[in-house]
Formats: C-alpha cells, structure tokens, sequence
C-alpha cells in the first residue's frame, strides 16, 4: 500500500473518532435534560402516556368495622327500638298524638341525617334513610298494630303504603344514593316482621320490594334489590311458620293457593326486573339474583305444597322447572349472556330431579333419573353449555348410586347407566373439537375423568350382576380388561386410566379376600383367567411402546 494511502485512511479514521465523541457528548446532553424538563404536552393526535396509578391504600380494619359497619348496625338498631316503642306505648297516646308523634319522631332523624351530611355525607345519609323507614313504619302501624291502629281501611293503607313508597324511591333517585335506598326499603322490610304477618304484611312487603327492583332495572343498584329479595323470602319464612296462629279457621286449599300466589308473585316480579336489561349486569350479580330467586321460591313452594298438599309436590317440582326453562327462553330473547342462560336451564333440570322421589320409586326413580340425566348431557353438547353437561353427569351419578334401592333388575339399570356415561363423554369430544386446541385439553380433562370413571363405575356394577356370586373378583377383572380395551379402541386415555384403578382394586381384593375365602378350583380359576388377562394388556403396552421407539 502506498504511503498516501495510509496518510488518507488515518484521516478518515480520525474524523470517525471526532463524529463519535460529538454523539457521545449530545446523548448526554439530552439526557441530563431528560431528567430535569417536565414532559412536553403530548402531539395534537397523539395519546399522552398515560400517568402512574397511584399505590393502592391498605384499609385499615379498625376504621371501616367503625365508619363502615357500626354505623349501620346503630340505625338499624335504633329503628328497632322506635318500632318497638310504638308498637307497645304509643296505643295510650290519643289518635291525634299517636300519628302526630310518630311522623314528628320520622322527621326529626330524617332532618338530622340531612344537617350530618354537610359534613360527613355517607353517615348522613344512613341517618337520614333510617327516617325514611321510621315514617314508613309509622304508616304500617296506622292500620296494623291494634294498639295504634287509626285507620280501619286496608284498601286506603295500602295506597298510603304505596305512596311513602313511591316518595322513598323518588327521594333516592334525585339524590342518586344507593345508601339511602338501600336503608331504607331493608329497614322497612324488616320492621313489619317486628309484629304479626298478615296477608296485609305481604301485600306492603310487595310494595318495598317493588321500589328496590325500580332501582335494579333503572340504575342497575344490585345491593339494594338483592337484600330486597333476601328481606321479602324471609318475611314469607317467618309467615308461613306462623300460618295456624294467623288464620286457625281458613280451609287448607285457600291458605295454600294465598302462600304460592305470593311465591310466585316475588319470583315474577324479580324475574322480570332481571330479565328486563340482562347484559347490565355483572356476571356474578345476575347469577346471585337468579339462583336466591330460584331457591326463595322452590324450597319455600315446597315446604308450603308438602305440608298442606303432598300428592301435588312432583306437580309444583314440575311447574318450576318449567318457570326456569320459560325465563331461560325470555333471557335468549333479551340477549342475556350465556351464564344466565345456563343457570336457569341448570336450575331447571334440579328442580325437575328434585322433584321426581315425589312420583317414582325404585327401579323408576333410577330409570327416571338416568334418561333425565342423559337427555341433559347431550342438551348441553347441543346447546354449547357446559353447566348442562356438569348436571347431566351429576344426575348420572345419582342414578348410579341410587341403583341399591331397585330389589331386581339391576343389571339393565348398570347396563343402561354404562351406555349414557359413555355417550356423554363422547358428546363432550365433540365440543371440545370445536373449541381452539390450546383449551381442548384444560375443558375436557375434568369432565372426561367424571364421565369414565362413572363408565367404569356401571360396568363393575353390571359385571357383578352377571357374573356368580363367589367370582366377583373375576367380574372385576373382566371389567377392568373391558375399559382397557375400549381406551385402545377410542383411543382414550382416561379409559385406560379408569381401568388400572379397577385392576388396583381387584388385584387387592384378590391378595385380602380371595386368598383365603374362595374354593380351591374357583381360586384357580380366578387366578388364571385374571393373569392371562393381565398379560394380554401388558402385551398391547408392550406392541405400542415397540411401535413408538
């Protein structure tokens, strides 16, 4: 290389080494900056960071029992206390004093929650709900509390009832507060089971319940119709447990038809205010109120139906089950997310189950439960739902366990739970093909294991049916082979899995029992055909493994 070539080539490397220490020097310029200058607005279009969440405050226990909890203990302890001092003192007062005193007593807790929420909004307006409810209490008493008792109308009660409920309501929305609400429809719930319940208390608990669902469907408040709804079944509890001292003298037929119209009155009512904007709600919002309405009314019904009209409780088990699949239907209609829908198609088929002891006996409850079980399965395969399909194995599983109650016929009862164990696993492989791979396996493990072990379960139970009394090990062996067998033909391996925990089970029953219990040659038979069985598995592992390396 010649001499001006390298001159040249030095000075393209020290322009090199000069633009880098230039770089090196403006990086950290900006950068110095970087941490001094706030940060410049973000660019028209351009969407600015967004700001650091500030640290979560840990809640300090002590403070919340105080601010949170005694302060809604207090007011509904105190209102208590109001409703009992005018249930026993307020008879010896004149009527004008009575009425005057009462509302005065309302007004004055209402006028100081309002003068407590300038400063402390939320116990301000606890107080002032409390007020809200006293006055409520006061009108109930007008007409219900013989010793208050001013006004002898029930017609005009109840509209005066239905006024103060349709103020509470008015009040709570303008001032958009759920704890006004909340305090005041629950502490009126819960001061009219203070005194005798009557078909008059029922028809004022509608009214209260009614205001809450006003929320529920225009706000979509959940706190305050869920304790409505919780509130309204337990005054129909306290009702129906006190039902002979009400009314000694009314015909059986009259106070049933008067508990399941109530019933069925609540259940419309909280169904229709759920149904009305289904997707508004959260998930774990709509479930909770579905299924407490579905509990209210079903085992209530059923407590009043088995005690005054037993031969109707499978009728009213069916009537049920039929509201569930109706609301089922008006929830598809009104676009209600798939959860809601499977809860009340899921509750429906309970219910059903529920009531069938009511109607079968033996080997009809048993047959009964299995084809209910398996027209469920294969439902919820149809429809997408796997709460269906959760059910439906359930039902089979009770079915299963319910097969010692038949005295004969077992076998097609095992047979016929084998075959729709089998068919609804099946129908599970189906909708699991359908779902992206990465979740075929996590949806399928759990249900495949129930369904193949229920499999296993019913062909232990056929065996042992068939099969000689003194070779039940033997059955259990060929029951074990069986499920081998067909986990190689569908390629299953939970099958195979099932069917190793029968063998555990007979190859232990044969070592504790059999040893010592059976007859010479029933033991050599035994030993036998199970080892050649055991060997004949072990041979098709064997090819498999072969097959694989």
């Amino acid at each position: 290389m010649a001499e001006g070539d390298t001159e040249e080539l030095r000075e393209v490397v020290r322009r090199l080494e000069a633009t880098v220490s230039r770089l090196e020097a403006r990086i950290e310029h900006l950068e110095t900056a970087a941490t001094v200058r706030p940060p410049s607005p973000a660019a028209p279009g351009v969407p600015a960071p967004p700001a650091p969440k500030p640290a979560a405050e840990k809640r300090d226990l002590e403070a919340h029992l105080g601010t949170y909890w005694l302060s809604r203990v207090g007011i509904v302890s105190l209102i208590i206390g109001f409703a009992f001092l005018i249930i026993y003192h307020f008879g010896e007062l004149g009527v004008l004093v009575r009425v005057g005193a009462g509302y005065l007593l309302s007004a004055g807790l209402a006028a100081l929650g309002l003068w407590l929420s300038r400063r402390h909004e939320l116990f301000g307006r606890i107080v002032f709900g409390g007020g809200l409810a006293l006055a409520y209490f006061v009108t109930y008493a007008l007409h219900f509390v013989p010793s208050v008792r001013v006004i002898p109308s029930e017609t005009l009660a109840l509209v005066l009832l239905a006024l103060h409920v349709v103020g509470i309501v008015v009040i709570a929305d303008r001032m958009q507060s759920e704890t006004v609400a909340g305090i005041a429809l629950f502490l009126g719930l819960h001061t009219g089971m203070l005194s005798d319940i009557t078909v008059f208390t029922l028809l004022s608990t509608t009214l209260l319940a009614g205001g809450a669902l006003f929320f529920l469907v225009k706000n979509r408040w959940v706190i305050v119709p869920l304790s409505s709804l919780v509130a309204v079944y337990s005054t129909h509890v306290v009702w129906a447990m006190r039902t002979e001292a009400i009314a000694p003298g009314q015909p059986t037929g009259e106070r049933l038809a008067l508990s399941l119209s109530f019933l069925a009155l609540y259940y419309v009512l909280f169904s229709v205010a759920l149904l009305v904007h289904p997707r508004e709600l959260s998930r774990r919002a709509s479930l909770s109120f579905a299924l407490l309405n579905w509990v209210g009314l079903l085992s209530l019904g059923a407590l009043e139906v088995g005690r005054w009209d037993e031969p109707s409780l499978f009728t009213f088990f069916v009537i049920v089950a039929l509201a569930q699949g109706a609301g089922a239907a008006v929830g598809r209609w009104r676009g209600a997310p798939l959860s809601l829908l499977q809860a009340y198609l899921a509750t429906g088929v309970v219910t059903l189950a529920m009531g069938m002891p009511a109607h079968y006996e033996d080997t009809a409850l048993v047959r009964a439960w299995t084809a209910v079980g398996l027209v469920t399965g294969l439902s919820g395969r149809l429809l997408g739902a796997s709460a269906l399909q959760v059910v439906g194995v359930g039902l089979l599983y009770v079915a299963l366990g319910a097969t010692w109650l038949p005295p004969s016929g077992r076998a097609f009862l095992y047979a016929a739970l084998l075959v729709s164990f089998a068919l609804v696993e099946r129908s599970g492989v189906v909708e699991s093909a359908r779902l992206p791979p990465p979740l075929q396996g996590r949806r399928r493990t759990a249900f495949q294991l129930f369904c193949t072990a229920g499999a296993g379960l019913a062909l232990v139970g056929l065996l042992g049916q068939l099969m000689p009394k003194d070779l039940d090990t033997l059955g259990w062996g060929v029951a074990a082979f069986a499920l081998f067998a067909l986990g190689f033909a569908l390629r299953e391996r939970w099958y195979r899995l099932v069917g190793l925990a029968v063998l555990a089970f007979t190859l232990g029953r044969l070592v504790l029992v059999d040893m010592a219990g059976l007859p010479p040659n029933q033991r050599i038979l035994t030993f036998i055909l199970l080892g050649a069985m055991l060997l004949a598995v072990s041979y098709v592992y064997t090819r498999l493994r072969g097959h694989r390396s």
